[in-house]
This record gives structure tokens, sequence and C-alpha cells, in this order.
């Protein structure tokens, strides 16, 4: 075997082009022969090699800026951080029960255990003991009431991990810890019947719903049930804590809203929001769940850090990670939808029922976004959607890629099938009869859909480049040939609205500063957790300052540089931040631009109304008057001409707005579109399948980053179909979470990726709004065409019906779904003369 010697960060030159037997010299043989194995499986459109040549301004491909740092280990998360030789290791204690009452906890008792530096829980806090992101709700230790099985009941602090959990254990095992269990809220749907609620119900309704749903020819009802999500980050929930010489403490966390974790460990602790400073380098994935959940452990933490005058280190193992954070919200859908003969929407009610967990966390603004995306790219009508947020003894749940919309966009897709075969004709005939069009593009809440023309250019794009038509007329034929194995194919749209839904957190700032060697360093308010949102953010100055990207560095996350940040969430971290940062700059070069203009007077003054920064030089005029002057001389000449050459910079996202009191308004300042076509094969009799092949054409307007965007395109798509197809939640009676481990709870592999997987980023189609060089967010969008692969899996299923019927089919379809919708198919059609 080769051993990796050296790795270079300059692309390399384009390799001569090798057919499929010849060995290059670079390859050893086993190397070789794996990619002779590969050839033919793994297909697509996206670029082997994703660094180019070039400047690598905003607008090129150009690899991660910590991607060397990855693949070496070098890149440093919490638990690879050094700590202080006297750090505290910290282990929670956790309900055993979903529903109860604490009756008695003695942790004198559990501080007299060997090893047990301290031990602490509710009475313990000297500030808030509720740490509710939003609305009240959020203990951060059971004071009474236990409200889910995994809640925490008290933290031990020692000189060694494994000397923490021992503690724990020992503790509970000597009884200190008394619970009267209670009988568990465990169905969503009775919740809500009784009237159990984390917030009120809210509705959005436009035009005369009843009647148009009274006066269509045709109604077409269901439910589904959609599945929950774990996050499953690669790197668990962690933190570091250090006390300060003052009252305060310096918060190492992974975490993608630092300054909200900021705000409660001050809260927590009783000090001021200037005593506590939070630091993110990246973070080991996050995908919602370090929104708001990541904050408890630095809040315990910070407790333990304070009293004891040590550093504290706290990190969950991955059963108690899943065990005591909050997942994807589970929904349960309704519909009655009035249609005509063709199969177009007049109009109807929607409902979506959100199993929120026990406590409010971000529910309010999840159910609010399903509510939003009820519609996904089709035009409801005269229409009503209700969205509930139901209350269970399960763990608060949470934030997740999406934010709600995908469960949303569910509910109309699974309308989509079902009207197809009420009326006899394809699916994607009745999604492009339903399409956003002219006359018809206001949405139930009252918002305007731009670039309509877009949305149709783009499905009927990839409706031709898949050869949708061909291929669906194979597959029927095959299937009327085949009685077991079955094929079905999918053409699923996407129309995600990018914003916060919460107006005050569309705003975000920048820090900039240049060094007198000419060196840059930028920091803003955004988090990394791998999606490359920093390399977008360096890319944004070095093409504002005309730099070289290795010119521009960035830096960790802090609450000291930048304040009051929103959360790196709802795919707005380089719309935001990226503004911001280009803020900062565009400030900057205004303020050089004038000092050159004066000081480097030669005979005659130079051209301040051209000047601009290209290729590390301030350049004046043009043509044969055209002057240019080095970026460093320039620097330096400012420096001693006493100019400051630090800058901040601040965004704020215009026009949004919705007033919750009407259901109306315009809560997104523009839409991202996608679509994409999935193809599987079915066993009937096993209820086993396989993803044969996905083409996916995804808009993001004009790419910060076309490498780093088809990325987020692909691991999007992929994780989506997780959701939908392998990722199921299992709790036993009581309430326990009984899929905590990679052993029960199926992510998708390696060997789940379709053989033909085809990624193509929309051309030439930039950004309708004044958006980050008029680009498109490129985080969430993409996860919601994974529901090409569910509502193919459906297509597979109503060819037993010969097309007459679309199964009920709720996610995640395992196969154990599949059979059983497989089954129920064969018996109405047993029972069908």
């Amino acid at each position: 075997m080769r051993t990796l010697t050296k790795l270079s960060t300059q692309a390399p030159e384009a390799a001569p082009t090798q057919t499929p037997d010849t060995r290059p010299d670079d390859l050893d043989s086993d190397a070789a022969a794996a990619r002779r194995d590969l050839e033919g499986r793994i297909q697509g459109s996206g670029p082997v090699a994703r660094e180019t040549l070039g400047q690598g301004g905003a607008g090129s491909a150009r690899a991660h800026e910590s991607a060397i740092k990855h693949v070496t280990g070098r890149a440093a998360y919490i638990d690879d951080l050094k700590v202080p030789a006297d750090c505290l290791h910290l282990a929670l204690a956790l309900s055993p029960v979903a529903h109860g009452r604490l009756t008695r906890l003695d942790l004198d008792r559990v501080r007299a255990l060997p090893g047990v530096v301290d031990a602490v829980g509710f009475h313990e806090v000297p500030g808030h003991t509720d740490i509710g992101p939003v609305f009240p709700g959020d203990p951060l230790f059971v004071a009474d009431t236990i409200s889910y099985a995994g809640q925490v009941l008290f933290a031990v602090a020692a000189d060694s991990h494994r000397a923490a959990r021992e503690a724990v254990k020992a503790a509970c095992d000597v009884g200190v810890v008394e619970i009267e269990e209670r009988p568990a809220s465990l169905d969503a749907v009775a919740a809500a019947e009784r009237g159990e609620f984390v917030r009120p119900t809210h509705v959005q309704e436009l035009g005369d719903w009843a009647a148009s749903l009274a006066e269509a020819p045709l109604m077409v009802e269901g439910e589904q049930f959609v599945g929950g999500q774990e996050h499953f980050y690669l790197e668990g929930q962690a933190c570091l804590v250090t006390p300060t010489e003052d009252e305060g403490v310096v918060v190492h966390t992974s975490n993608q809203h630092p300054s909200e974790t900021q705000k409660l460990v001050a809260e927590v602790l009783g000090v001021p929001l200037h005593a506590v400073t939070v630091e993110v380098r990246r973070m080991g994935g996050g995908f919602g769940g370090k929104e708001t959940q990541a904050s408890p452990w630095a809040c315990i933490a910070a407790l333990v850090s304070r009293r004891t005058g040590r550093a504290a280190k706290l990190r969950l193992p991955r059963g108690e990670d899943m065990r005591v954070t909050g997942k994807r919200h589970p929904f349960h859908n309704r519909y009655r939808l009035g249609v005509d003969a063709q199969g177009v929407i007049q109009g109807g009610e929607i409902t979506v029922v959100g199993d929120c967990g026990y406590s409010p966390d971000l529910s309010d603004a999840i159910v609010d976004r399903a509510m939003f995306h009820a519609d996904n790219a089709y035009s409801l009508g005269q229409a009503r959607v209700t969205g509930q947020r139901a209350r269970t003894h399960f763990a608060s749940n949470t934030a997740f890629r999406g934010f709600g919309g995908p469960q949303g966009m569910m509910v109309i897709e699974a309308a989509m099938d079902d009207i197809a075969r009420r009326v006899g004709e394809d699916p994607l005939t009745i999604r492009k009869r339903n399409l956003y069009r002219p006359g018809r593009e206001t949405t139930h809440y009252g918002q305007s859909v731009e670039q309509i023309g877009l949305l149709h250019e783009l499905v009927e794009r990839l409706e031709a480049s898949s050869n949708y038509w061909t291929r669906r007329r194979e597959i029927s034929a095959f299937n009327a040939a085949s009685p077991v194995v079955k094929r079905g194919l999918a053409l699923t749209p996407v129309k995600f609205g990018i914003s916060f839904t919460a107006q005050h957190l569309n705003q975000a700032g920048a820090l900039l500063h240049v060094y007198t060697d000419g060196s840059v360093q930028i920091n803003h308010g955004g988090t990394e957790m791998g999606q490359g949102l920093h390399t977008k953010i360096c890319q944004v100055v070095a093409r504002e300052l005309g730099l070289d990207l290795d010119a521009v560095r960035i830096t960790a996350t802090r609450t000291d540089k930048v304040p009051n940040t929103s959360p790196t969430a709802a795919s707005s971290g380089a719309d935001l931040n990226g503004m911001a940062a280009r803020d900062a700059c565009l400030r900057l070069k205004e303020r050089l631009f004038d000092f050159a203009a004066e000081h480097f007077y030669q005979g005659h003054a130079l051209d301040r109304e051209g000047m601009r920064l290209e290729d590390g030089h301030l350049v004046a005029g043009w043509g044969e008057s055209e002057r240019r002057i080095p970026w460093g001389e320039l620097v330096q000449t400012a420096y001693f001409g006493r100019v400051s050459l630090s800058e901040k910079g601040f965004y704020a996202t215009p026009l949004i707005h919705y007033d919750r009191q009407t259901g109306q308004g315009r809560p997104f300042y523009y839409y991202a579109f996608g679509a994409a076509v999935a193809e599987v094969r079915v066993d009937t009799l096993s209820g086993e399948y396989r993803v044969e092949g996905v083409d996916i054409l995804h808009d993001v307007g004009d790419s910060l980053n076309p490498a780093i965007d088809a990325g987020q395109v692909e691991g999007g798509f992929i994780q989506g179909m997780g959701w939908l197809t392998s990722e199921e939640l299992k709790w036993n009676e009581g309430g326990r979470l009984i899929s905590d481990g990679p052993a029960t709870y199926k992510i998708p592999t390696f060997g789940d990726l379709p053989p033909r997987f085809n990624v193509e980023l929309m051309e030439g189609h930039p950004n309708s709004m004044a958006s980050l060089y008029r680009s498109k967010a490129v985080g969430e969008p993409p996860f919601m065409l994974a529901i090409s692969v569910w509502s193919a899996l459906r297509d597979a299923l109503a060819s037993l019906t010969s097309y007459r019927e679309a199964p009920r089919l709720d996610t995640p379809a395992t196969p154990e779904r599949v059979l059983m919708a497989a089954e129920a198919l064969r018996r109405r059609g047993e029972s069908t003369p």
C-alpha cells in the first residue's frame, strides 16, 4: 500500500483521459481494480476534482477552507481541545420515566461518593432555572415534574469522564432518586383532540375555501403520518467551559447559535452578558440539532465551572445524546381538496399536527413553516391551512434541516399522487397543471411567487433531460409483465422560502481586519458545521478586495467579536453573513479609495470614480492612463497615513413581514426552486426496494461556489432520502427511546447511494431579488428533493391496481411499511369485482 506523504493545496493539471482498462501510473493495483469495479456504477455530472485554479473569489469552485485539515485530522473539534490539568468532567443522571414526579433527590449523598468533586441540580442554579429559547418551559434540571424519559435530574463533576459516569450509576443504584411515575401522553393526535398544545393553533386562509370545496366537481381527501428524524451529527453535543478572573466564563461549544448560548449561560449564572464569551470554530455537523439544544450543556458546565473555579467539560455519549435531545417533529397531516375534471385544485383545507414533545422550543415557528410549505410549488386556490402544536411526553422536538417545511410539503405531494390516480392521469401531468402560474401566483398566506417562469422551465428541462416519458412507457410495460417486482418513477418539484420567519433574526454582522502585511482577517456571526459557510465568506472578501483566496483568513465565531448574532439556520448563513462581510469590505474600500485619491497625487489626481481592486492591486483609470498600485503598498501607505484598516459590516434583509393575526404577509425574501426524478424497484413480496437512479436540477441563482453547492445538493438529497425511507425512531410503551444508536437507527450509507446520481445546478437564472451576487441559499431546499423517492415508491405500488389507486404510505417507508401497503392493495384488489 502507498502512504500519503504530502497533500498539496494546488489543483492538479488536467490529467489525460483514461479508459476504464488503463491503469494510471500513480495508482497501485488495488486502486486501479477498485476504479474498474466502480466504472459505470456511480455516474453524474459533478466534477471529480472540485478545486479550480484562479483567485477563488465568490462565484468560483474552490475547496472547503478546512478540507485539508478534515482529511488529515488536524481540524480541531471540542473533544480535541487541550484541557487544563485540573479540568472536571461531567456526567448526567437522566429520568428513566416519561412522566412523573421527582419526590426525592439527595445530592449530599452524591457528593460523598468516591471521585465526586461536585453535584448540581435545580436548587444549585443561582440565576434562571428555565432556559426556554423563545417561550418558557425548558427547565435546566427537573425541579418537580418529569416530562420525558431522558430529562436531566442532576449532573456530577469528577476528575475523569469515567469517574463521573460511574458516580451517576452508583448514585442511582443507592437510591438517591425517588420518582412517582404517572401515565404518559405519547399520541400527538389524541393530545390535539384533548386540546393539549404547547402553543396556540394558527390558521392561514385565502378566499372562501368552504364554498370552493363544496362546488368542485371532485373531492380528494387523505391523511398521512410523517415520521421524525434524528440529527445524527458525527460530533455529538460537547462543550468546554473555563472560568475567567472575574465572574464570567469562556465557553467553547459545538453550537449553531453562540449568542443565544451566551444569553442563557449568563442568565443561569446571574451575570451580565458581557461576562460570557462563546466561541465556535467548527462543528462536526449540526443540521438544526445544535441551534437551541446545545445550550443546556454549556449552561450546566458553566455552572460547575463557576462553583468550583475549574474548567469543566461535558460531552454526551451517543445513546444519551439521542435520548436527551429532540428530533425532527413527526407530523400527522390531513387534507380535503376540491379539484376539477382535469385535476386542478380549486380549493380546500389542510391540517398539520406537529408532535412538539413536552415544551415549545422552536415549535411555533416550525409548525408555521410547515403551514407556509403545505402548498409546495402548487396553487391551492381558495384554501385554509391549520397548524396545531401537540404536547406529548417526549423530548422537546426542535429544528432540523427544512425546519418543518419538508413535513408540510409531504401532504400536498401525497395529494398530487392521489389526484392523479383519481382522474386517471400521470402524476407529473397533474403536478404541472397545478404549478403556480400567471393568474394563480398568490400563496394561501398572501405572498406572490416570483420567477414562475423559472419554476416551469426547471421542471420541463428535467422532464426532458431525464427522458421521463420514455422511461414511463418502459416502466409501465415492465410492470404489466412483472407480477412481483414493480418499478416506480416520480418527478417532484420544490419551492422553498428563504428567510427566518421571525423577522428580527434576519440580520447579521461582520468584522474585517487588514494587517500591515496585506493579509486579511474576517469574522462574522455565522457558524461552520461543514456546509462551507466560512469558505464562501472568505470568497466574498477575496472578490471585493481583489485578492487571492489565500490572503484571507477566517477566525472562530466569537460573541466578543460580532455580538447579538442570529443562529446559523434557515439556509440564511451565506445570505446574511456574506452581505455583512461585503458591507464591511465596501466601507473599507471607500475609505482606502478616498485616501488613495488624495495621497497618490503625482501631477494629476487619480481617477476616483474609476478606482477598483483587482489582481492584488488598486487600479485607477483605463487604458493608457491606467495606474496600478500593489495592495501591500496601498495598505502600508494607508497605515502610515493613519487610516483605519478595520471595519465592521451589517446587513438586514429588506421587505419581509408577516401578520400572525391575519395569517397574511411576505415572510420570505425569495424562493429557491428545484426538481428531482427518482426511479425505484420494489419486491412486493418482501417490501425490499432499491433506488436505481436519481436526476436532479436545482436552482441556486448565480452560485457562490458551484462545488460546495453541488455537494450540498447531494448531501441534502441523501439525508432526505434517509428520513423518508430508513431512519425510523422507535419508543417503547413507556416512552423510552429504543432506537438510540447506529445499531438500531439506520442512516443512509455509501451502499444506499443511487448507482446513477446526476446532479446539475440550474444556470442562467440569477436571483430576481438583490441577494449576495444574485445567488440563492442551498442549505435546506435540496433536502426536499428526496420526496421524489417516496413518491416513486407509491408509483411502483400503484401498479398493483393498474394505477387506479395510490396507497397510503406513511414514513419512513421502511420495507415493512412498503410490504404492508402492497398487501393492503392486493386485498382491496381481490375484493373488487
